[in-house]
């Protein structure tokens, strides 16, 4: 059989949270590890105006890697589209639900009859909505209560720039009692808004009420570059490990690459990821962090946000990451002492 003739381009996008990807791209990891191959590596954020920039939520773009919120890995696997899970990370990026100044609400229980707000974007999938609705639905089981302990309200998003700013503008005027927020611009809107904070999320000893959209995150690759060209999708998982390697002993340089990956200044950075976050950007495919994927598929099917169901298990390929690990070791057994990692 003929070897595929390799790809000219490879893409690569993620969301503006912590990644290996974001490291590896600021360390200009990804483009070296392809260089002499003659194969040039782009990120779909940073592309021309005609890149299908829809790709990094339809995945629908054969020579891209994904390491992005599952909400839209999973709508697009829902729709068909042959991609593969090659990797998981579980990166705590501070979710809480915030209320009105003077308002006195503490805890999940007292959520309970509430007016949460759960936004309505006009967008393919909307993952904001997905977001909300299973940042109160953990938030709420924490008390043992669910939903329909409490009343959603849909609050449209169109005409609002800036995120969560329709359900802070609606927790402002009064229309809601209480919004879901995450991540490091959300503790800067919160701070502008001046709400405050009813339930930390991160606060709650088990896992299962933090699954969401980033947690846990997958690393998604499409079926046809992993048939065609295997050893590819190898050495990218190897830079991205060597990458978590890299971040494990750079605190301040993650926090750094943080702020610009995600837009917030230092204040919002420090008060979304906690000390300890820079150790967290290794992927894997436990059986735990697949269970609570499996856990955020059904959630998502049950709110409808999925065509299809997704077999998680079926849809997770170990071998190129345990392939990556070896690869990662064999070539950092090779660097020479003075050789910057």
């Amino acid at each position: 059989m003929t070897p595929a003739v390799l790809p000219r381009t490879l893409w690569f996008t993620r969301c503006p949270v912590p990644t290996a990807t974001g490291i590896a791209a600021d360390r200009q990891w990804l483009t070296d590890e392809f260089a002499t191959d003659g194969i040039s590596v782009r990120s779909l954020q940073d592309a021309s105006p005609d890149a299908d920039r829809a790709a990094h939520y339809t995945h629908a773009l054969p020579g891209l890697f994904r390491e992005g919120g599952n909400v839209p890995a999973l709508w697009a696997r829902s729709r068909g589209e042959h991609t593969r899970l090659i990797g998981l990370t579980w990166i705590e990026e501070r979710q809480t639900v915030l209320v009105a100044p003077g308002s006195g609400i503490r805890g999940a229980e007292a959520l309970r009859g509430l007016r949460l707000a759960v936004p309505k974007h006009d967008i393919a999938i909307d993952f904001w909505r997905a977001m909300a609705l299973r940042g109160f639905e953990g938030a709420l089981a924490s008390a043992g209560l669910a939903l329909e302990d409490a009343s959603l309200v849909d609050v449209p998003a169109d005409g609002h720039t800036g995120q969560w700013a329709a359900e802070l503008a609606a927790l402002r005027r009064g229309d809601v009692d209480a919004v879901y927020v995450k991540g490091a611009l959300a503790v800067e809107a919160a701070r502008r808004a001046g709400a405050e904070v009813a339930v930390e999320l991160d606060d709650l000893p088990d896992r299962r009420f933090r699954v969401n959209n980033g947690t846990p995150r997958p690393i998604t690759v499409h079926q046809q570059l992993l048939d065609e060209h295997p050893g590819l999708v190898d050495r990218f998982l190897a830079v991205l490990l060597r990458a978590a390697d890299w971040a494990a002993g750079q605190p301040d340089e993650v926090a750094r690459i943080l702020g610009a990956e995600t837009g917030a200044g230092a204040d919002g950075v420090a008060g979304a990821y906690r000390p300890g976050t820079h150790l967290t950007l290794h992927p894997d495919l436990s059986a735990e962090r697949l269970g609570l994927l499996a856990a955020q598929e059904a959630g998502l099917r049950a709110h409808g946000f999925l065509p299809e169901p997704v077999d998680v298990a079926a849809w997770a390929d170990p071998e190129p990451l345990r392939r990556a690990v070896a690869l990662a070791r064999r070539t950092s057994a090779h660097l020479s002492p003075e050789e910057p990692s």
